[in-house]
C-alpha cells in the first residue's frame, strides 16, 4: 500500500520534548483557557496567550489589517485587530433564511462588510471587532449554525462534492458528510459556555464515539490535547474531482451502484502544505487504503483520526500532518492499525476515475427535473463592487429562492433546487448584478487565490489582489496564440501553507515576497499530480514572459486535446514528480 511497497520500521511515535501547542491544549481546560475573561479586557481588539491560539479551535483567526499597521504603529496605536471567522458548514448546504442572516450580519457588523466563500466549501467573515465577537456567535446560533473546530488542530470542515446533477446520490453523500463531520466534532461543552452561555450546541446522540477504548471522557475520540495538526476531510463524487481530494487527510470516494450509494473507498494522507526551503515538507498525495461498507464509515473515520492523534508528531508541527505520519511508519502499517481500531478489513479499492474538475459554471438540470444554476464568484468575495453589486444580488435571490444554496470548494455558489417557474427571474436577478457574464473567460473560471494580504498574518505576497489582473493578462496571451476557448488550471498563493490548493494546479504561483513567487507546472486537469518547481523567487514580469512562451509552445506544439499541465510533463518543462519527499524539492 505505500508507493515504494517498503514500510519503514521506525517507532510509531516521535520521541523529543513537545512543541507548546501541546502544553497550551493540555491546559486550557477542553479549550475554554481564560478565553470568556479576555473578551472583558477593553484595553486590547486582540487576546493574549494561549487564547491568541485557543480561539481558532472556535472557528476564529486573529488578524489586523497589514495594509494600515505601520501608520498604526508610528502613530503608537495597537495595530487594528480584529478576528476572521470561518462557520462550520459541512457539505456547504445553507437555505436562503440563513443566508440573509448572514449577509445582515457582515453588512452591520463587519469591518469590510464582505461575504467570502472559501475553498474549505464554507463562508468567512472578515473584521470582526471584539465586542461584536460573542454577538456573532449567537447571531449564528440562531440561524442554526456555528464556527465549531473549523480551525485549530482538530477535523475541520467536511467537504463534500457540490454535484448539482446526481441529485440522488449527492443526497446521500452530504447527509454521510454531516454525520462524519458532527462524530469527529470536539466533544467539550467549551464552545456553548463561552459563546452560548452554556445553550446546547448540538445532538449528543450523534457524537457518540465507536469505540470503547477511549482514555478521557470528556474527549473520547480527539483526547485532551487534540490531534498533532489540523485534519482535513473530503466527502466525493467520481467523477467530478471539484473538492480535490489530494489535498485531505481523509477522503471518502463515494461508490454506487444503479444511483445508490453502496460504500467508499478510503483514500488517507494528502495534504499540499510545505515551508520554502524546508526539505522535511513537501506536498504529497493520498494513499489508497481500500474500499469499506456505510456500516463501517464513522468506525473507519474514527479510526483514521485516533492512528493519527496517537502516532503524529507532537514534538515538530512542520512534521505533523497526518501524511509524515504515514512516510515515516508506513501506510501499510497505518492502515493496518486503522482496521484493528475499526475491527473492520478494508477490501480492494473499486474502480473509479475522475474526469473533470472545479464547477461546471451556469444552469445544468438535475435528474430530478430541478435547475441549478452555479454562479462564479472570483476569488469567492461577495461584495458590491463599482458596476458589480454581487453581495445584493445573492441577498435579492435569496428572498425569493425556495431551494437551497450549496458553497462550493472552489468559491463558487450554486443556487439549487431552482423550480422551472422560478428559473427566469433569478436568471435575471443575477444578470441584473453582474452575477451572470458571459464574456468570463475558461481560464478565470478555473483560476483561484487564497485571501492572503492584507488580513492574512502569514502572507508574503498577494494572491487575491492579484489574481484579477494576473487572469487579465493570462487572456490577452491567450488570445494571441489562439487558445482563448481553452483553459490552463492557475492558482496563486500568498505563502506555502496550502490555503489555495495551489500544489494541485497546472500553473502555480507561491508567495515569496511582495511581488516574487515561486513560480511551479505541471499539474493536471483531474487534480491528481503535483506541480514542480520551475523557478525560484522571480517577479511577476519575468513570469508573464515565461507562461507567454509556454502558452506559444502548447498552441503550436500541443497534442490533439492535451492539457498544458500533461503538455509541460512530455515536453520536460519540468518532469514529472514520482517521490514527493525527494523529487519535489530536486534541482530541474
Amino acid at each position: 500500500m505505500t508507493k515504494d511497497n517498503t514500510v519503514v520500521d521506525k517507532d510509531l511515535v516521535v520521541d523529543g520534548p513537545l512543541s507548546d501547542n501541546e502544553r497550551l491544549k493540555g491546559q486550557s481546560d477542553y479549550l475554554r483557557g481564560g478565553i470568556a475573561e479576555d473578551l472583558k479586557d477593553g484595553l486590547t481588539g486582540g487576546f493574549k496567550g494561549d487564547n491568541f491560539q485557543l480561539i481558532r479551535f472556535h472557528g476564529m483567526y486573529e488578524q489586523d489589517d497589514r495594509d494600515i499597521r505601520a501608520a498604526r504603529v508610528e502613530s503608537k496605536l495597537e495595530p487594528k485587530k480584529n478576528v476572521m471567522l470561518r462557520c462550520r458548514l459541512p457539505g456547504g448546504i445553507i437555505n436562503p433564511q440563513q443566508w440573509l442572516g448572514i449577509d445582515e450580519f457582515a453588512e452591520k457588523h463587519t469591518d469590510y462588510g464582505s461575504i467570502r466563500i472559501t475553498n474549505r466549501q464554507t463562508f468567512q467573515f472578515h473584521g470582526v471587532l471584539k465586542d461584536d465577537i460573542k454577538p456573532m456567535h449567537q447571531w449564528l446560533h440562531q440561524l442554526g449554525l456555528d464556527s465549531l473546530a473549523t480551525a485549530g488542530d482538530v477535523n475541520r470542515n467536511v467537504l463534500c462534492t457540490s454535484n448539482p446533477v446526481e441529485s440522488k446520490l449527492h443526497a446521500e453523500a452530504y447527509e454521510w458528510a454531516k454525520k462524519i463531520s458532527e462524530h469527529l466534532l470536539p466533544k467539550t461543552n467549551a464552545y456553548a459556555d463561552i459563546w452560548l452561555d452554556g445553550e446546547k450546541l448540538f445532538s449528543t446522540e450523534l457524537s457518540k464515539p465507536t469505540t470503547k477504548e477511549a482514555s478521557d471522557p470528556t474527549e473520547p475520540i480527539l483526547g485532551n490535547t487534540y490531534l498533532p495538526r489540523k485534519f482535513k476531510t473530503a466527502v466525493v463524487i467520481p467523477p467530478h474531482n471539484d473538492v480535490d481530494l489530494h489535498a485531505n487527510d481523509l477522503n471518502f470516494v463515494a461508490i454506487g451502484e444503479n444511483g445508490k450509494l453502496v460504500g467508499f473507498n478510503v483514500l488517507v494522507g494528502g495534504g499540499l502544505s510545505f515551508e520554502h526551503g524546508n526539505t522535511k515538507t513537501f506536498p504529497e498525495l493520498a494513499y489508497e487504503f481500500g474500499f469499506v461498507k456505510l456500516d463501517d464509515v464513522l468506525k473507519v473515520a474514527e479510526a483514521v483520526v485516533t492512528t493519527q492523534r496517537d502516532w503524529g508528531n507532537r514534538s515538530d508541527r512542520k512534521n505533523a500532518k497526518t501524511r509524515y505520519t504515514i512516510q515515516r511508519v508506513g501506510a501499510d502499517r497505518f492502515a493496518a492499525e486503522v482496521e484493528k481500531r475499526a475491527g473492520i478489513t478494508f477490501e480492494a479499492t473499486r474502480p473509479y476515475e475522475f474526469t473533470s474538475r472545479g464547477d461546471r459554471i451556469g444552469w445544468v438540470e438535475g435528474v430530478d427535473k430541478k435547475w441549478h444554476l452555479t454562479l462564479f464568484i472570483e476569488n469567492g468575495r461577495l461584495l458590491d463592487f463599482p458596476g458589480r453589486p454581487l453581495k445584493t444580488g445573492v441577498r435579492k435571490i435569496a428572498e425569493i429562492h425556495t431551494g437551497d444554496f450549496r458553497l462550493t470548494a472552489n468559491q463558487n455558489i450554486i443556487v439549487a433546487n431552482v423550480s422551472a417557474d422560478q428559473k427566469e427571474k433569478i436568471e435575471q436577478i443575477a444578470r441584473d448584478h453582474a452575477l451572470i457574464v458571459d464574456s468570463v473567460t475558461p481560464l478565470r473560471k478555473q483560476a483561484m487565490a487564497c485571501v492572503s494580504l492584507p488580513t492574512c498574518p502569514l502572507a508574503m505576497a498577494e494572491a487575491e489582489r492579484y489574481l484579477p489582473s494576473f487572469i487579465d493578462t493570462l487572456d490577452d496571451i491567450m488570445a494571441k496564440h489562439g487558445v482563448a476557448d481553452d483553459t490552463i488550471i492557475t492558482r496563486i498563493t500568498g505563502c506555502p501553507n496550502g490555503c489555495g490548493r495551489a500544489m494541485l494546479a497546472e500553473i502555480a504561483l507561491v508567495g515569496k515576497a511582495p511581488g516574487r513567487y515561486n513560480l511551479h507546472v505541471g499539474g493536471n486537469l483531474i487534480g491528481t499530480r503535483i506541480p514542480k518547481l520551475y523557478k525560484e523567487n522571480i517577479a511577476t514580469d519575468e513570469i508573464i514572459t515565461i507562461i507567454d512562451d509556454w502558452i506559444k509552445d502548447w498552441s503550436e506544439n500541443r497534442e490533439d486535446g492535451e492539457a498544458f499541465g500533461d503538455f509541460a510533463i512530455r515536453r520536460e518543462i519540468v518532469k514529472p514528480v514520482i517521490d514527493s519527499a525527494k523529487d519535489f524539492w530536486a534541482a530541474n
